[in-house]
């Protein structure tokens, strides 16, 4: 069951004493230092929830640390303990809410001793009730008894960290609706529930202190400024009344939701971020100076003096809906004054309409009535809306429509309000939601107006209770208990018993600022600063502490980004933007971050601006600049594989253009062809499924959806210039995937030949640009004419560089006039990287799963060139060779050194058993049986070996170039393949060609034969795979379909697998010469192919780097495992019964193991193939891994 509270926090002071600044150590009583994490339960390594967000440390004290020389005083308020709520937001919009309370605690004797503070003095200290239910109310009460306990002069009948830890494991969330939880603290009872799910959210806050605040006049402005995402910065001097009011806010703008930055709380040295473009909501207390900000456009809303500011115009609420809100508000806040003149004595239904509620106190009637009137105000605003909804390529609701219809029942004229509000994000989000919904869903909005329509109470939208919630008691056996009696009181917050690691990571942290006193400004010996190229501050951070940091960095960039992006679309005419400080700083941003924020918040800072408005026309100098910055942010997010970031630069750069000559759009997307990701089905397929998950519709005819989607996709492959044979390969793939019929298949052709004939019209046939040879020379599977583009990246300009090194840095005084507006609480903003070698994969093993299977990797050296061929000896010939042994298992090599080489890795040390030489020029394929070794060369020979003597029996030439399979079979025979197209048969008793058994018309590439039934497969670069019964002496069939070379082959009993470089694999029956499946999902062409016996699956290997796992299943082929472990082309896959290595071009190799114990333990309808787990990564070579066997 999941649990109401997710942590117990604790933060303040820690070991490692640093101001705002960034200065480390202690500087006196009068700088503030930053909040580091403390203690926390459950511990660091418990797996029940997310680790809590890295930035609580700092955002629940706002102000930083203060130390102070004397602690509570009962005379003086300002040491009294603060007790206020915070709101935090992650990533994916999901809020986690805390309880705080700051309190003055003693300084730790250890660091007061370490840094020399004086003694008693006291600090800054907050403990934290972490959860993800907006329980404030039991969030707040939990933690005040708990600190009333710790602090309690008659103590506690158990250790406060048990209490702690009793509370945060037991206490369950309740059911919506269906239970009410109690708890104790100690001996103070407290209780906990939540309303149904069906009813207005939950919310745990009073709405008194918004209307206390704000009169209702500025109430209704500040409601207006949310509805159209106005930035929004609310002041007080008080932190809950900053937390409070958000909230509420929020919640009276139900059923919409606040869709951009949130941040009711805002540390101090985040004063910059007041200065970001885009919509937010932000509080920041009031004595956070912000005369030096620009504030243009910001909503002020000052909570201590009912005052609301800004220097842009806020359209009002039209009539009649602002008359009938502020009417139910007045009734609902001075019903005795909105009253006065009625008749005390009932008459009519005067008495529902003006209540005589003024003598009672504001109570949850009051919040539920407020919310009720907002509520209505919407379903009067937005009457008949659903008959507007449109799904449509370009929008989901029809604004002009619904104007019109409202402007002539109101006989007014266009609403600026209305207008502005039905194009919000807010707007927009609710109505993707709300789509599909019917009388049964939870949407209150429609129960309301069609209850006003019937003249029912709105009352009756929201559920009763169906009857009194269940009473869960959750009761602590150990309070009261206690053998001795003992009762347990303290003094000073008490600290969480640390584990020993912790323990010494402190002391190494306190003799490090031990060292720094005694040796001011100079280094001992010892000391870590002497390292070389090693950042000490870094390297003393904490992860949690690393974290933080980075996420300021994220959100000072953002910031920044916006104000550099606006500058640069204001330079004049005779300005460059090439050499402007704006350009030079917006490119080293994105050409020096390895995680992609620069890049990323580039293109969101342009997305956000063309939602306000921007109508993307660009000068000449200006298009050159966006295109370029464009150009090195998709560069750059396509080799961190940041699909997000290259999407949406796709869609901004379709929107941004320039006049040309002919005052004709030209659009910026048209001149980014050059990029290879375009080239990449993979990429057009992820973001086909992106729009389709955006679809705000679920249409029945899925059809008519899929082709929606296409079109937009084939306007963008149009607008890129991509080839019209490309852009329809990667269409038709993508619908054939999604089995369309063949009238959407005409349609979709038509469209794109249409606007590529458009577009060719104008701009003639674009040029593109081939692509790259792959490090191991293999051909491209599009081989074009290619010309690059003559303008290039201009190069960042000095200043601009040196203000983005001066921001990465960790040294203040470079950052100090960033941070100037915020007097003494400025601190620097961290570091892009969280760590500079980069982050793991997530593919990689933890260290707990690589200590469960331990192995020994060994590199056998002995090749002077690189391994081209690999050959693995099975148990049987091991046996023929050197007897039954358990560890055997030879493997015989060939390389470009024109040598073969047996190996024997049972033998530490002496692994190489002998070297076979004769060939001239390098080895290409290897077989064996029991006795004999064989060898296929680019000097056209086939060699056959004595295995045990290792002597050159016999050398069979007859091929007219390089040999490229060789394969051993029973009955002294050898079958060969070449590049001269022929298969041929070789008796090695005579030393002659029995046959050609068979004939390509191109180059022989890969070869598989089944000595059992005398069937063989063999093809190439003439993409046919051609299967013969040499037996019989006849060919059974030409496989065609592939549309390029076939480089690899498989033949399992009567399957065929091939893989070619047209990017597909496909599965074709032997005995019937059809294509039973195509494999289509890699995004480069298919260098390997392997079949897994047990499993009757399919593993493929591409240029793209991804490893494909197939599964048969009724109806067709699927893939069910991607495997990413390798960043270069996949060159080689083995699988054995229980292994499955991987060789890449990135010169590694993978090794995959299956469990014996889990190979029963599938069921008959559950995936086999995903049963294969990462073994290890061997340690990278010196070059790529082009061959790869393994063992059973």
């Amino acid at each position: 069951m999941a649990r109401i509270f997710e942590y117990f926090v604790v933060c303040g002071l820690g070991p490692e004493i640093r101001t705002v600044d960034m200065d480390r150590g202690f500087h006196g009583t009068g700088f503030m230092y930053l909040s580091s994490l403390l203690d926390q339960y459950p511990p660091l390594n418990h797996s029940l929830y997310p680790p809590p967000p890295p930035q609580l440390s700092t955002c629940v004290l706002p102000a930083g640390v203060e130390i102070y020389s004397s602690g509570f005083d009962s005379n003086d308020v300002s040491t009294f303990p603060r007790s206020y709520p915070i709101v935090l937001t992650e990533g994916d919009g999901s809020k986690i809410y805390v309880s705080c309370i700051a309190f003055r605690d003693p300084v730790s004797e250890d660091i007061a001793e370490a840094y020399r503070i004086p003694s008693n003095s006291f600090a800054d200290k907050c403990i934290c009730l972490v959860s993800r239910s907006p329980s404030f109310r039991v969030l707040r009460n939990a933690l005040e008894e708990l600190f009333a306990l710790c602090f309690s002069p008659t103590g506690s009948s158990k250790p406060l960290w048990d209490v702690i830890s009793f509370m945060v494991s037991n206490v369950p969330l309740p059911t919506p609706g269906k239970d009410r939880v109690l708890f104790s603290v100690e001996n103070c009872l407290l209780s906990v529930e939540a309303p149904p799910k069906d009813g207005l959210p939950h919310v745990d806050i009073s709405f008194q202190p918004l209307v206390q605040c704000l009169d209702v006049d500025n109430l209704i402005k500040l409601f207006t400024a949310v509805l159209l995402e106005r930035r929004i910065l609310l002041r007080s001097n008080k932190y809950s009344l900053l937390t409070l009011v958000s909230e509420a806010i929020c919640h009276l703008i139900f059923p919409f939701r606040w869709q951009h930055v949130y941040i009711p709380l805002l540390f101090f040295s985040g004063v910059d971020y007041i200065d970001a473009p885009t919509p937010y909501m932000m509080g920041l207390h009031s004595g956070v100076d912000t005369s030096n900000l620009a504030m243009d456009g910001v909503v002020v809303v000052d909570l201590e003096y009912n005052r609301i500011t800004t220097t842009e115009e806020i359209p009002p609420i039209p009539e009649p809906e602002l008359g009938s809100l502020r009417g139910d508000i007045l009734k609902l806040l001075y019903p005795n004054v909105v009253g006065i003149d009625l008749m005390n004595s009932s008459f009519g239904n005067l008495s529902e309409q003006y209540p005589r509620g003024g003598s009672k106190p504001w109570g949850e009637d009051h919040d539920l009535q407020l919310r009720l009137i907002f509520l209505k105000f919407f379903a009067s605003i937005l009457g008949g809306y659903r008959n507007f909804i449109e799904i449509t390529a370009t929008h989901v609701f029809n604004t002009q429509a619904f104007l019109k219809k409202r402007s002539r029942s109101t006989s007014q004229p266009l609403e600026p309000m209305i207008a502005q509000f039905l194009d919000s994000h807010g707007f927009l989000d609710y109505v993707e939601r709300a789509i599909g919904s019917n009388e049964n869903n939870n949407n209150l909005l429609d129960k309301l107006q069609d209850a006003i329509g019937r003249g029912q109470n709105p009352m009756s939208i929201l559920p009763s209770p169906l009857s009194e919630p269940e009473i869960i008691t959750i009761s602590d056996p150990g309070v009261g208990i206690s053998a001795s009696g003992a009762k347990y009181s303290y003094d000073r917050f008490p600290s969480n018993i640390r584990t020993e690691e912790q323990e010494e990571k402190r002391r190494q942290i306190l003799a490090a600022a031990v060292v720094a006193l005694e040796y001011p400004g100079k280094h001992p010996p010892s000391s870590p600063s002497m390292m070389v190229n090693k950042d000490p501050r870094a390297e003393s951070l904490s992860p949690r502490e690393r974290a933080a940091e980075r996420e300021r960095m994220v959100l000072d960039i953002k910031v920044k980004l916006q104000g550099l992006w606006l500058r640069l679309l204001k330079l004049g005419a005779t300005d460059d933007p090439l050499s402007s400080f704006e350009y030079g700083t917006i490119l080293a941003l994105i050409e020096s971050d390895a995680e992609g924020i620069g890049g990323s918040g580039f293109v969101e800072c342009i997305r956000e601006h063309i939602h306000s408005g921007w109508l993307c026309h660009l000068t000449e100098e200006q298009f050159i600049a966006v295109k370029e910055l464009l150009k090195t942010a998709i560069s750059r997010a396509t080799s961190r594989n940041d699909m997000p970031t290259i999407r949406d630069a796709l869609e901004v750069s379709a929107e941004m253009y320039k006049k040309d000559a002919n005052n004709v759009s030209d659009y910026i997307q048209r001149h980014l062809l050059s990029l290879s990701i375009w080239e990449e089905l993979r990429f057009w397929e992820g973001y086909f499924d992106y729009l389709m998950e955006r679809s705000s519709t679920k249409s029945t005819n899925y059809a008519t959806l899929v082709t929606t989607q296409l079109i937009i996709v084939a306007s963008h492959m149009a607008g890129l210039g991509l080839p019209d044979t490309d852009a329809w390969y990667m269409i038709e793939t993508i619908a054939e995937k999604n089995n369309i019929g063949s009238k959407q298949f005409i349609k979709l052709r038509g469209f794109l030949s249409h606007i590529q004939q458009l577009r060719i019209g104008y701009w003639g046939i674009s040029s593109v640009k081939a692509q790259s040879m792959s490090s191991y020379g293999l051909p491209s599977p599009h081989l074009q004419d290619a010309t690059d583009e003559n303008q290039q990246p201009a190069e960042a300009s000095g200043v601009g560089r040196s203000w983005v090194q001066s921001m990465f840095s960790r040294d203040a005084t470079s950052r100090a006039n960033s941070f100037s507006r915020v007097r003494r609480w400025t601190s620097d903003s961290g570091t892009l990287a969280a760590n500079e070698n980069g982050t793991p994969r997530k593919q990689d093993l933890p260290s707990s799963g690589q200590k469960k299977i331990q192995t020994s990797v060994r590199i056998l050296r002995g090749h002077s060139g690189a391994v081209t061929a690999l050959h693995c000896v099975t148990r049987r010939e091991v046996w023929d060779l050197v007897g039954d042994r358990e560890d055997a298992g030879f493997f015989i090599s060939g390389s470009t050194d024109c040598s073969v080489k047996i190996w024997d890795p049972s033998l530490r040390g002496s692994e190489l058993r002998a070297t076979l030489k004769a060939h001239t020029r390098t080895v290409r394929a290897i077989s064996s049986d029991r006795g004999k070794v064989v060898s296929g060369s680019d000097d056209q020979s086939v060699i056959v070996w004595d295995k045990q003597t290792s002597q050159l029996l016999e050398e069979l030439k007859g091929h007219d170039a390089q040999v490229s399979c060789v394969r051993m079979l029973s009955g002294e025979r050898v079958l060969t393949a070449a590049h001269d197209g022929t298969v041929k048969m070789w008796d090695v008793r005579t030393d002659t060609c029995v046959a050609t058994v068979g004939r390509c018309s191109s180059a022989v590439l890969c070869m598989e034969y089944d000595d059992s039934t005398g069937i063989l497969a063999a093809a190439g670069r003439d993409a046919v795979a051609n299967i013969w019964d040499i037996r019989a002496g006849r060919q059974m069939h030409k496989l065609l379909g592939h549309t390029k070379w076939i480089r690899s082959i498989r033949m399992v009993e009567d399957t065929l697998i091939t893989g070619s470089d047209d990017w597909t694999a496909r599965m074709w029956s032997v005995s019937r010469g059809t294509c039973d499946a195509v494999l289509a999902c890699h995004a480069g062409p298919i260098l390997c192919v392997e079949y897994s016996m047990l499993d009757k699956g399919i593993i493929t290997g591409s240029t793209d780097g991804l490893l494909r796992f197939w599964e048969n299943e009724e109806g067709g082929i699927r893939c069910v495992k991607n495997v990413t472990i390798h960043t270069a082309s996949i060159l080689s896959i083995n699988a054995g019964e229980h292994w499955l290595g991987i060789g890449a071009a990135d010169n590694s190799m993978s090794l995959f193991h299956r469990p014996q114990e889990r190979l029963g333990g599938f069921s008959s309808t559950g995936s086999k193939m995903a049963g294969w787990q990462l073994y290890r990564t061997p340690q990278r070579t010196v070059a790529v891994v082009r061959c790869v066997a393994s063992g059973p």
